[in-house]
């Protein structure tokens, strides 16, 4: 019997009830038989990225945060758009991975959950592509409207996103078990 494989969900929204979060702890349940979810829920609790740390005096939660994205099968980033772009803190916690190899090789499904999030959707994938995350299209989703598409519990509402969503997490199972060994 093979070991279950480990999956880091990062939700990018500040909020603490928010509609990414939601949809992480949704997908976590299409996928707990064959997977263990780490949450990471607070950004916050990353220190601002400082260039002179990255290597040498790492604060000791960046030095966690990096192991634990090494040490993953596979990354799942959930996240709404902030004035056409990511929310800072998630940028905050990539960047603090640059230095590393932490994202390279990784498979990674991306989903934007937003008002509109067409742009952050781009802008994660640029950023995923740029730091050698592993991605394909299908392992990839951006939801438009989210607030009338998901309920205060986290039951997904709308039938086409139900859908999106099993289909995006066939394709994330499948990727990371074609990455993996």
């Amino acid at each position: 019997m093979s070991k279950r494989k480990n999956i880091v969900a990062i939700n990018g929204s500040a909020s603490d009830n928010s509609s990414n979060l939601k949809l992480i702890k949704h997908v976590a349940e299409l996928m707990k038989n064959e997977f263990n979810f780490i949450f990471f829920n607070d950004l916050t609790k990353l220190p601002h990225f400082k260039t002179e740390l990255t290597d040498h005096n790492t604060p000791e939660r960046i030095t966690q945060f990096r192991n634990v994205i090494s040490n993953a099968h596979g990354i799942l980033i959930c996240t709404p758009e902030y004035v056409f772009s990511i929310p800072s803190r998630l940028k905050n916690a990539i960047e603090w991975c640059i230095s590393t190899t932490a994202f390279s090789n990784k498979p990674v499904g991306l989903i934007t959950a937003s008002a509109s999030g067409l742009k952050g959707h781009e802008e994660l994938k640029l950023i995923m592509e740029s730091i050698e995350a592993i991605f394909i299209d299908d392992t990839t989703l951006l939801i438009q409207g989210i607030k009338g598409k998901i309920d205060q519990k986290g039951n997904i509402l709308d039938e086409k996103t139900k859908i999106e969503i099993e289909n995006f997490v066939i394709s994330f199972h499948e990727l990371i078990g074609n990455t993996n060994s």
